[in-house]
């Protein structure tokens, strides 16, 4: 199973629809652009919040299990995705994408 690299790319903040339609809320997400995460065997990185897994789990899996080419070449690169979080006030976007992971011959050249 391959490693999928997570990084958070990006996050636009919608002031006008949370003073319309949002409750105040003191803290929402701690995420930070830049930050990233190692999903190994497409399970939730520690850290990573459970609601921005929830939008990109499927396609974590997906690219661990070596499958990719979302939507017929949407990405340049098919091994990956860019997802957004269901936030609709203050969406992030991560771009996730599969590595490779050590192979038995590479972790015996290291001894």
């Amino acid at each position: 199973m391959l490693k999928v690299l997570i990084t958070a790319i990006r996050q636009t903040v919608y002031t006008d629809l949370m003073a319309q339609y949002e409750n105040p809320i003191e803290h929402a997400c701690d995420i930070l652009q830049g930050q990233r995460w190692i999903s190994v065997n497409a399970q939730r990185p520690e850290g990573l919040c459970p609601s921005a897994w929830e939008s990109m789990r499927l396609y974590v899996e997906s690219l661990a299990q070596g499958k990719g080419n979302f939507f017929d070449g949407w990405m340049r690169n098919p091994m990956s995705a860019m997802i957004s979080c269901n936030d609709g006030f203050r969406p992030l976007s991560f771009y996730i994408e599969a590595i490779e992971e050590e192979s038995g011959t590479d972790k015996e050249k290291e001894k």
